[in-house]
């Protein structure tokens, strides 16, 4: 990485791949917060979720897409972007802040589960940088992402401005079209796909699956992510990637499971001793 200034230095990933259209734009707002450096996939990698780069070698190249922007191409997983930058390019002096996307297709609700986006913004936040995750709701390659860009720097600046809580990053979706109402705080709707394998047959005669589904809404809150972008809001999710579930703790104490000291103490209470010479076995 080049010397840089007193600007915030920011990281820039995603999960459609370097020449995504998503990127560009996104490194064009970043560039006027601080100084950029891009490490996204060679290919794209949507639906990689956590995923890393085990039992091979990833590579990673510095290209010149864009004049004065530095950026790598990198074979792996939109998580091992992160990783080999944090590593290789920053030397580990962590970025002040890192970004990802802009996605095409959106990641709210359990999206954010399978989202190689999300995931490398939930990288970013192990490392403890903070990281926001952005995605529009057009999976078309020549996506128009111009009415998201005034919004994405007030909510970098925001977080370069206040941090975020250790552990947290943000989620944020925004609708289709260029009528964005404003912003949400939300929390995650409950819904999920209704998936099916469509079966098909190859030119050998083979069968191979084609997966789609239905996105299904069961959440008829108010103050949830899916609500704000059907009602033209932009919408910010809190994201941690704590994942116990707290509220299971005290039911689970109340089970009855074994306990290996308990059961020592009572085999060896209920042992019978057999007098010399006497062969019980």
């Amino acid at each position: 990485m080049t010397k840089q200034s007193t600007k915030p230095n920011i990281l820039i990933v995603n999960d459609d791949g370097i020449t995504a259209t998503g990127i560009k734009n996104l490194m064009e707002v970043m560039q006027e917060l601080g100084n950029v450096v891009v490490v996204a996939p060679d290919s794209p990698q949507s639906g990689m979720g956590h995923a890393i780069t085990i039992g091979k070698p990833i590579r990673f190249d510095k290209v010149d897409l864009y004049n004065g922007v530095e950026m790598y191409k990198c074979s792996g997983t939109p998580v091992d972007c992160v990783k080999i930058a944090v590593n290789k390019i920053f030397k580990g002096k962590k970025p002040d802040l890192c970004v990802s996307g802009i996605n095409h297709g959106l990641n709210n609700s359990i999206n954010v589960i399978y989202s190689g986006t999300m995931s490398a913004a939930v990288e970013g936040a192990i490392e403890k940088i903070p990281s926001i995750g952005f995605s529009l709701d057009d999976f078309g390659a020549e996506a128009d992402f111009s009415h998201c860009k005034k919004y994405i720097k007030n909510i970098c600046e925001q977080v370069l401005e206040h941090g975020l809580p250790e552990g947290t990053l943000l989620n944020v979706n925004f609708p289709n079209g260029p009528e964005i109402k404003g912003i949400k705080i939300c929390r995650q709707a409950n819904a999920k796909w209704a998936e099916e394998f469509e079966e098909r047959v190859d030119p050998y005669k083979r069968p191979y699956y084609w997966l789609t589904g239905v996105f299904q809404n069961f959440d008829k809150g108010e103050d949830t992510d899916v609500w704000a972008l059907e009602n033209h809001y932009a919408s910010i999710v809190p994201v941690q990637f704590d994942l116990t579930a707290h509220h299971a703790i005290q039911m689970l104490n109340s089970w009855s499971f074994i306990d290996d000291k308990k059961s020592k103490a009572s085999e060896v209470k209920n042992t019978v001793s057999a007098p010399d010479g006497l062969n019980l076995g």
